[in-house]
């Protein structure tokens, strides 16, 4: 019956049915008969549908000034629980030595800010800001600064072009799926395609110049393409030009996301919660008073790590990771098929009752006071970052920034919600107030 029907259809006919028919059958009777439940899968829209109208009636209101987000932020997958190149190759551009160099380039840039929000205060000592805004130019002026080194404005332009697509991208991913559309030349297609192609142009031009620096005997390595450059050359990888580019790509558009939501939520819990504000003051106060922080400061401030861990937490920037099986795996006893794709929702195992307590919904960075291992009753339920082998390889770069722009921000102002703050959790690729973040800053 198979072969009558791709002969009466056509080869082309025949991969389309395939693809969109046969194969999502036959991988859900698959998982049914290991007893793994979900929905049917239906043609074309599949659960689109459905998740639009959870996702669009979750983001129709606000909700209370709580920490159980999941009902909002992760509509689906809160009905769902209701119901029943290699990376290693990025990792030496974040050995901590390496991270130590960089900790200067994170103090301008948050000069930087500390300087323009006194501006704005001035002369009234108190000022409504949109900090959602704020931080994510703080994380792309880090970003540029430390990946791209003396390549800071052409860093600065791949920013704003990796911002455009990455709407472009949610936009593709919110419509029905039909294979091969993304080859039709459409106006968004054609965008999106000509923004990867610049971004891929400025990179490669970046990377020749560096290698012909290295050529020449300038050792300058510490920004992002030199260090992946050095690593290409000193190991045997297969690391190739092209997966240079992709590593430089993957980092600036994380590391800016990850490091602005991680701050704006931090900003709107610690002005929630202005006890554990004042403890994070006086802990950055104590050591290092209104100085410079550097690194051997950064690394002993206890409290703010706390607070940014129980951030994390609550309000994690991916609520759920994906995942790929290349092969065919075992996974808890259950066979899986090549080819699939897996969320794990960060969001659910991380405010997990059964792991963290009954007090799992309050913010309470005391729970981390004797580090991460110890917070929970299972380790693995903590990944904000991801987990080994496929852990976060910037959590180190993300983490330094935080404290840094966190403990500079709690040296000069002191801060409150306004009364404008609607507390909205909605989830865009990263974790996003919705209505933004506006807080009041007090300068001290």
């Amino acid at each position: 019956m198979g072969d009558v029907m791709f002969d009466e259809v056509g080869p082309i006919g025949g991969i389309a049915v395939y693809i969109i028919w046969w194969r999502p059958k036959s991988l859900e009777k698959y998982l049914r008969r290991q007893g793994i439940r979900g929905t049917s899968y239906k043609l074309l829209y599949d659960d689109m549908k459905e998740i639009k109208k959870s996702t669009m009636d979750a983001w129709s209101k606000p909700m209370s000034l709580k920490h159980h987000i999941a009902p909002r932020a992760a509509p689906v997958f809160h009905q769902m629980e209701s119901d029943g190149p290699s990376e290693d190759a990025i990792t030496p551009a974040f050995h901590l030595e390496k991270l130590k160099k960089m900790v200067p380039a994170f103090s301008t840039s948050c000069f930087g800010l500390i300087d323009r929000w006194k501006e704005l205060i001035s002369p009234q000592g108190s000022r409504e800001i949109d900090l959602a805004a704020e931080f994510q130019n703080l994380a792309g002026d880090v970003i540029a600064r430390t990946a791209f080194g003396s390549s800071y404005e052409e860093g600065k332009m791949i920013f704003e072009l990796q911002k455009e697509q990455a709407k472009l991208v949610l936009e593709a991913y919110n419509n029905i799926y039909i294979p091969g559309f993304r080859f039709i030349p459409t106006k968004k297609n054609k965008r999106r395609y000509t923004i990867d192609n610049e971004i891929k142009a400025t990179l490669r031009d970046m990377i020749r110049r560096k290698e012909q620096s290295m050529r020449d005997g300038e050792l300058d390595n510490n920004d992002l393409p030199g260090l992946l450059l050095q690593c290409k050359e000193q190991s045997n990888n297969g690391m190739t030009v092209d997966d240079v580019i992709e590593e430089c790509k993957l980092f600036y558009f994380a590391g800016q996301e990850t490091t602005a939501t991680l701050l704006t939520w931090t900003m709107i819990l610690l002005s929630m919660h202005p006890n554990w504000q004042e403890k994070a003051r006086d802990e950055v106060l104590r050591i290092s008073a209104k100085k410079t922080l550097d690194f051997e400061a950064i690394n002993h401030l206890k409290i703010v790590s706390m607070v940014l861990n129980e951030v994390l937490r609550l309000y994690p920037p991916v609520t759920s990771l994906y995942r790929h099986t290349r092969r065919k795996t075992n996974i808890g006893g259950m066979s899986i098929p090549a080819e699939v794709n897996f969320v794990l929702p960060t969001l659910f195992s991380q405010c997990d009752p059964k792991c963290w307590g009954e007090d799992v919904e309050e913010f309470n960075p005391a729970r981390f006071s004797e580090g991460i291992a110890k917070a929970t009753k299972d380790e693995i339920a903590f990944f904000p970052f991801g987990w080994c082998p496929k852990i976060c390889l910037g959590q180190n770069f993300a983490m330094i920034e935080a404290k840094m722009a966190l403990a500079m921000i709690l040296q000069h102002f002191s801060f409150q919600l306004s009364p404008s703050y609607t507390h909205a959790p909605c989830t865009l690729i990263t974790l996003q107030p919705q209505h933004g973040a506006p807080i009041i800053l007090h300068q001290l």
